[in-house]
């Protein structure tokens, strides 16, 4: 399928997890791609396994919570392909806590990944889509954006995207480009590996406790998070604009 043909993507966390799954399927509807990732080793090994694929590819190395860093591959891939006309802003980290246990490090090195790292690559971006009057940006929220214990910091700032796309998209509509999120819910990766390992539990106990809450009976693949976002990329969702979807296997609270 083509449906994003001569399309350009750039997405950010992009070499495992959501971001790598993302990545794929954009690519795969015929988007050509630039990963982002700190990860030098996982960007390069994710990059040629796209390749084998037919897919259009390229990596750069980059801190999202770095300007300098953000604009070098912003101008990297614009100099490459001509244009950026996606832009999926999904690096993230976790630092959960609870509150009184939360460092002064935990808490800016969410805020500065999420929120510095989406305004940085936004903002470098868009004065391109600006110019060729067209653009997706779409930015991945979470469920926890509605309050989660032990995650103040990431809470926040999943909440805050939630504010920043509805202010790009009363911004930069007029000029053809369009500003969502999604939001998943608990989906089968390694941060959610994790979060079972800080609480001590088994990963396979963790995900049946969880499923049993969630009316679809199961965790997320990164696959449904990576066909919302394809859904909010393609041409036909041009009057999409400035919303949050909730993927989570059942309603939202």
């Amino acid at each position: 399928m083509n449906q994003l043909s001569n399309r350009v993507a750039f997405v950010t966390g992009a070499s495992r997890g959501l971001g790598r799954s993302i990545s794929y399927t954009l690519g795969s509807n015929g988007a050509k791609i630039c990963l982002v990732d700190i990860d030098e080793k996982a960007a390069h090994e994710t990059a040629e396994e796209m390749k084998k694929d037919g897919i259009d590819v390229t990596y750069y190395i980059a801190d999202v919570s770095v300007r300098s860093q953000v604009e070098q591959a912003v101008e990297e891939a614009v100099n490459k392909y001509g244009k950026i006309d996606i832009l999926v802003n999904n690096a993230g980290v976790l630092r959960d806590n609870l509150l009184f246990k939360m460092s002064d490090d935990d808490w800016d090195t969410v805020m500065n990944v999420h929120l510095k790292g989406a305004f940085y690559c936004t903002r470098a971006v868009q004065k391109y889509m600006v110019e060729n009057q067209y653009g997706r940006i779409v930015s991945i929220s979470s469920t926890s954006a509605l309050g989660n214990r032990g995650q103040a910091n990431y809470a926040t700032a999943k909440a805050g995207l939630q504010g920043f796309t509805k202010t790009l998209a009363i911004e930069l509509g007029k000029y053809g480009i369009t500003a969502n999120a999604v939001a998943p819910g608990f989906i089968e990766t390694d941060m959610t590996r994790k979060t079972a390992e800080r609480i001590g539990v088994s990963f396979e106990e963790f995900s049946k406790n969880l499923s049993d809450t969630i009316p679809a009976k199961r965790l997320g693949q990164p696959e449904d998070i990576a066909n919302a976002v394809l859904f909010f990329v393609k041409e036909e969702s041009s009057y999409v604009n400035g919303q949050i979807l909730y993927v989570a296997g059942g309603p939202a609270n």
